[in-house]
């Protein structure tokens, strides 16, 4: 059985999502380079900041994240080792295992970035669904309570 073709209105709300989901990643591109590292490496420095539960996460956890190959996400690893933005420790389970953590500078890069794409995503509010906007607008005023749906 075939599915009914796409109607015009369909392709436009496919497009515009498509336009500003680009748009939002040229002007993160642009931001992490100003800031002296690729989006990339804030990727990886997000993801290891934000692991649920710990303040580190192993390669393999990470190429899950990023949806890399286990060797591309090591050479990542080491550029950024030699950035000064994370290191490297043997695992506490299991020594086979790499723990990949932010050092002080990592952590502070990552704070300003991380602020940054904040701002920006509750800035563009309303052009396209942000998931997990509530808990972001939470985390930017503590103190904010949530109404109820009217």
């Amino acid at each position: 059985m075939r599915a009914a073709p796409l109607a015009k209105q369909e392709f436009e709300t496919l497009s515009a999502f498509r336009h500003q989901l680009r748009r939002f990643q040229r002007w993160s591109e642009d931001l992490t380079r100003r800031h002296g590292v690729t989006n990339l490496q804030y990727l990886l420095m997000l993801h290891i900041a934000g692991f649920a539960g710990r303040e580190w996460a192993t390669i393999t956890e990470l190429a899950e994240r990023l949806l890399a190959q286990h060797h591309g996400v090591v050479a990542l690893v080491s550029r950024c080792e030699k950035l000064g933005l994370v290191e490297r420790r043997p695992g506490r389970s299991d020594g086979r295992e790499v723990e990949v953590h932010l050092t002080r500078k990592g952590e502070r890069t990552v704070e300003r970035l991380a602020s940054q794409h904040r701002d920006e995503l509750m800035r563009i509010e309303g052009l396209f669904a942000v998931p997990g906007k509530a808990q972001l607008a939470r985390a930017e005023n503590p103190n904010r309570t949530e109404q109820p749906p009217q």
